[in-house]
């Protein structure tokens, strides 16, 4: 009989001690989950805190670098206006007061001249036009573009088209229409310098909650992998980043490039 108690006792005391080993044990491990997982979260939280700053630190640096290419095109189109302009404006008055005092048969060859003087003028005045952001916002985003494919038109191009799909409606945010101004304004510049295109054409799709701008050329076209780090590119993908906006290049080498923007509404 002793014996079989203590027998009992015995088996009672390592029932105890196996069930006090096992919630020893869950504790542990459930303190090591705990732990896991509030440093998973702290380290989660570092890293998307990292991200953060960085992300801020680059649109801090994007938005310094847009702000100083806007004062410096701003500057330009001063200069181009009132002292380029001013001088080809007193040349062109100097060549007509020259040709009324000389003889009928040579006014003639001072023709071909004083034309060129005034297109010069012209061109001079439209470009200072579209470099000045009061200008841009005075007259309107698609007045602008329009204005622009127009000025490029008579330049070199057989044909530059604007179209417009949907209903138009304006920005809340001014700066960001400068902004996708001058990425359409990069992309034609990129058109006029390298492509050697004929036709231009930029269609602006207006949707409930988004702006879906195309613009597109028939150019020589290019590999788009061996561009992927040139300067007018990264300068028009930094600028849409800035607004938000999906920015999408394509080309194949003879079949022209085409560029896409979506611009939210909702910035």
């Amino acid at each position: 009989m002793i014996q079989a108690r203590e027998q009992i006792v015995s088996t009672t005391s390592e029932r105890h001690l196996l069930v006090y080993m096992i919630l020893v044990l869950v504790i542990i491990t459930s303190l090591v989950i705990v732990f896991f997982v509030v440093f998973q979260k702290r380290k989660n939280k570092l890293i998307l805190d990292k991200i953060k700053q960085k992300q801020a630190f680059e649109e801090e640096i994007a938005q310094a670098q847009t702000e100083t290419q806007e004062q410096t095109l701003k500057n330009v189109g001063w200069e181009l206006h009132d002292n380029v302009g001013q001088l080809l404006s007193f040349a062109s008055m100097q060549l007509s007061i020259l040709k009324m005092q000389v003889s009928d048969d040579i006014k003639d060859k001072f023709k071909d001249t004083s034309d060129a003087l005034k297109e010069s003028l012209k061109e001079v005045r439209a470009l200072s036009r579209t470099l000045n952001n009061e200008v841009i916002l005075n007259i309107g985003f698609e007045q602008s573009v329009y204005n622009e494919l127009e000025r490029l038109k008579k330049m070199k191009f057989a044909s530059a088209q604007k179209h417009t799909i949907g209903e138009k409606r304006p920005f809340t945010n001014t700066k960001h229409e400068i902004i996708l101004f001058r990425i359409i304004q990069e992309f034609l510049s990129n058109s006029v310098k390298y492509s050697e295109a004929e036709n231009l054409s930029i269609t602006l799709n207006y949707q409930p909650k988004k702006l879906t701008i195309t613009a597109k050329d028939d150019g020589k076209g290019f590999d788009v992998t061996t561009v992927e780090k040139g300067a007018g590119l990264l300068n028009m993908k930094s600028r849409a980043a800035l607004i938000n906006a999906d920015f999408e290049l394509k080309s194949e080498e003879g079949k022209g490039v085409e560029m896409i923007i979506t611009y939210p509404f909702n910035n």
